[in-house]
């Protein structure tokens, strides 16, 4: 098989699926985003670039999250600039222009239709779209802008010599619009931001976060400012030192930030996607439930959950499947899945669908024979009570850490009276790992880590892992336990989007019991 590289094409017309967000949801998230923008500035978003999977086979594109935020467009090899004021392109003045991929007709009949420029304005609905090779003699003017800002440029990047327009030409140019060499690192720029946002209220924290990125890129080492603000003795002569900042044009966090703040919130549209993804997610994790037994494999359980996916019309896994038994559950992101016989073990299975972009993050955790040993109970019973404390937390206003505080106490005093561990402060050694994050376009979403804000959606995740060789009774040895929930957070409280997945053990073990439709699916032996 032989593709042409950077190639992907994106699906119009009756074939596709009614529900992806349409036109207006993009159109008015650009229009806020670029109400926020600072004035006499303009945004630059690249698409993601097409990763190599082995020779001349890709992965499977995935758009970069903010990207199809702000446009719905599913294909590479593109450029968005968004302008706080009306900015004249051809004789047009617009606020917005998106250099697609061009059409190719001899590309698109190996890998499906290209939208291209026209496809753009009439599918996407953006006022003004050019042709991705337009953009070499694009004139950006960059003394017209007092901020030029952009998010970390993308790497590990291709260039095909047969495109002119493909993602590592349209960086290189971009590069070169705004007069920095190939490899120019932004870190000066970043930590410009950084001190000018936070010094006030962490000015300390802050100088230790300089002196950690200098240690990390000497070559920061020379920089006059940055050693005046380290030498800089108390506040007020660091707001003296800051007061005199150089000014810099090109700015790598105020995007960060506002799209942190924009996406925490989540507006109904994106609420029916990520509870179609979720509750997908209950049912595979149901359907498990019911068809597993001791001589099952752990590809063949992470096979069930992503076949109903599949059913259901999502289009990907949300993140890597990770599907442990026995001691493979206390490696948190334990992703190889090849285990050839599950046995008595406990199976830790968190898996999430991803629908339309939307991704879920559902994890529980069942005996592989369907009874839970004595052992097993009062490890999952305990993370299952330090869920249940950390639920109670997920209170608009509330700290964001407020649900693993609450979590985190539970399971250090639950170790010490199983005699795990002698004094609280030691649980970290078998709870690694905090309580929540926020969830949507990302697994681990944008946010701001602020106070819980209304139609916000996080995950609730305690758990606790004992791998073989820890100091404690043999018989905790090899138990993991992980319990995650996808929680929205309104005024008038949370609600579990993913309450469908059975969570207690009384439950799991009933749902365990039922029939499945796989019982009685037999494949020829492979000799």
């Amino acid at each position: 098989m032989s593709l042409p590289l950077g190639v992907t094409a994106q699906s119009t017309g009756p074939d596709k699926p009614a529900d992806f967000l349409d036109k207006e949801f993009h159109r008015q998230r650009r229009e806020a985003l670029r109400q926020k923008l600072p004035a006499h500035s303009v945004a630059v978003f690249f698409s993601n670039p097409i990763r190599n999977r082995a020779n001349d086979v890709d992965f499977h594109f995935h758009q970069h999250p903010d990207f199809y935020y702000l446009t719905g467009y599913r294909e590479s090899n593109a450029v968005l600039l968004l302008f706080s004021d009306q900015h004249v392109i051809n004789g047009v003045a617009t606020e917005e222009v998106l250099f697609a991929q061009p059409r190719n007709p001899q590309a698109e009949s190996w890998t499906g239709k290209r939208l291209g420029e026209e496809g753009v304005k009439q599918h996407l609905g953006l006022t003004h779209a050019l042709p991705a090779t337009a953009f070499a003699n694009f004139r950006l003017d960059t003394a017209a802008f007092q901020q030029i800002l952009f998010l970390n440029l993308p790497t590990d990047l291709r260039n095909d010599a047969r495109d002119r327009a493909d993602l590592y030409d349209l960086v290189a140019q971009f590069r070169q619009k705004i007069g920095v060499a190939p490899g120019y690192d932004f870190s000066q720029q970043q930590l410009y931001q950084v001190i000018r946002q936070y010094d006030a209220q962490a000015g300390e924290r802050v100088q230790q976060e300089v002196r950690t990125q200098i240690a990390n890129n000497p070559s920061l080492s020379n920089n006059t400012f940055l050693k005046n603000y380290l030498a800089a003795k108390d506040a007020p002569a660091r707001a003296a030192v800051v007061a005199n900042m150089p000014k810099e044009k090109l700015d790598l966090t105020t995007l960060e930030n506002i799209l942190n703040q924009m996406r925490e919130i989540k507006t109904p549209e994106e609420l029916k996607l990520l509870r179609k993804a979720i509750g997908m997610s209950a049912i595979g994790q149901v359907e498990v439930m019911k068809a597993m037994h001791p001589a099952m494999s752990e590809t063949e359980v992470q096979g069930i959950h992503e076949f109903v996916y599949k059913k259901y019309g999502a289009e990907y896994e949300g993140y890597p499947s990770i599907v442990g038994a026995g001691n493979n559950g206390c490696i948190l992101h334990y992703i190889d899945n090849e285990k050839p016989r599950l046995g008595a073990d406990l199976v830790l299975m968190d898996l999430g669908a991803e629908y339309h972009g939307y991704t879920a993050d559902v994890t529980r955790t069942i005996p592989a024979n369907g009874k839970f040993s004595a052992a097993q109970k009062q490890i999952y019973e305990l993370v299952y009570a330090a869920q249940e404390a950390g639920f109670k937390e997920c209170k608009v206003g509330n700290p964001f850490n407020a649900p693993n505080t609450a979590a985190q106490k539970v399971m250090a005093d639950g170790l010490v009276k199983l005699g795990i561990i002698q004094k609280p402060e030691e649980a970290r050694r078998y709870t690694m790992h905090g309580v929540s994050h926020y969830l949507g376009l990302d697994v681990h979403d944008r946010g701001t880590y602020g106070p819980f804000k209304s139609n916000t959606v996080i995950t609730v995740e305690p758990g606790i892992y004992i791998p073989e060789g820890s100091p404690c009774d043999k018989k905790w040895w090899g138990i993991g336990v992980r319990i995650e929930d996808d929680i929205l957070i309104t005024e008038k409280g949370w609600e579990n989007l993913s309450i469908g997945a059975p969570r207690t053990v009384k439950d799991i073990e009933a749902t365990m019991a039922q029939p499945s439709p796989l019982d009685n699916f037999k494949l020829p032996e492979l000799k």
